[in-house]
């Protein structure tokens, strides 16, 4: 077999450059698996090296189905990376993975990809042929055997890649066009509402403290008697949690509603929100 044959093998092997193969080639004198070590050994260090790096970009994948369905958050420094065909390719495995694991990283890290190596070893070779850090971000998977699971894909980069996704899942047993199209809708809804919580006394109590923290201090610089501040502090800090408590929500859709105005009107006894979750990449 020449150099060539082999630089070419070697490329395919490990995804390094032109340049990488050819010295590692001649180093090892023409021994193709001692070039592949000397290979993985320098894309550990060039990965280490990037792992210092800020990651703010990258994309949202989500896997699974009407029962159980996960998302998986992977970032990256560049959006042109997030774009980049090899990356998109490991993150959609990697998001079928992850629906498998159950969103544990720990599992996932060490789960076996299709070509026999394990995620992390995966992800350090990506790093080293991209030449950006890439990391796994946040992990989510909502499981439902007794009603359904919807998800919506935001600022779409391929398929099941996108930028925002949503996961929604609603207990009943109904499972007519209706619910269907309800979850949908609910799920864009979150996408564009971003509600904290189900219900205003699920908010967050640090979330609470810090808006009414705010709302003190502002009425504090405006100069109200204490007992009208009082007043207008508890409206302040009630239109606050209505607004970001999903159920008393204005639905976007038909804003004189909110989102518990809706969910009654579909008239099924058994129709409940269960669980919802948002992720934005840069959020």
């Amino acid at each position: 077999m020449s150099d060539i044959e082999k630089i070419k093998k070697l490329r395919e092997a490990t995804g390094a450059g032109f340049k990488d193969c050819n010295l590692a080639i001649k180093e090892t004198k023409g021994d193709l698996e001692k070039a592949i070590e000397i290979l993985r050994i320098k894309g550990i260090s060039k990965a280490s090296k990037k792992m210092s790096r800020d990651a703010k970009e990258g994309v949202v994948v989500v896997s699974g189905d009407h029962s159980k369905t996960s998302v998986i958050e992977v970032n990256c420094e560049t959006d042109f990376v997030a774009k980049n065909e090899d990356f998109i390719s490991f993150v959609k495995e990697l998001s079928e993975l992850n629906n498998k694991n159950n969103s544990n990283v720990e599992k996932l890290k060490a789960a076996i990809m299709k070509n026999g190596q394990t995620v992390d070893d995966n992800l350090v070779a990506l790093i080293a042929k991209i030449g950006e850090k890439i990391t796994i971000g946040k992990v989510k998977t909502i499981q439902n055997s007794d009603g359904i699971n919807n998800h919506y894909l935001h600022t779409v980069v391929k398929d099941n890649v996108a930028k925002l996704a949503v996961m929604v899942s609603l207990d009943t047993k109904d499972e007519s066009e209706n619910v269907k199209t309800f979850s949908k809708q609910l799920s864009m809804h979150i996408a564009a509402s971003n509600p904290l919580a189900l219900e205003s006394s699920s908010i967050d109590q640090a979330i609470i403290d810090k808006e009414q923290e705010l709302v003190t201090e502002e009425l504090k610089n405006l100069g109200k008697p204490e007992d009208i501040a009082k007043k207008i502090s508890l409206g302040k800090m009630n239109k606050f949690k209505e607004e970001n408590a999903l159920l008393t929500q204005a639905w976007v859709m038909e804003p004189k509603k909110k989102v518990q105005d809706v969910l009654k009107e579909l008239s099924i006894n058994d129709l409940k929100i269960k669980e919802f979750y948002r992720i934005k990449i840069g959020e």
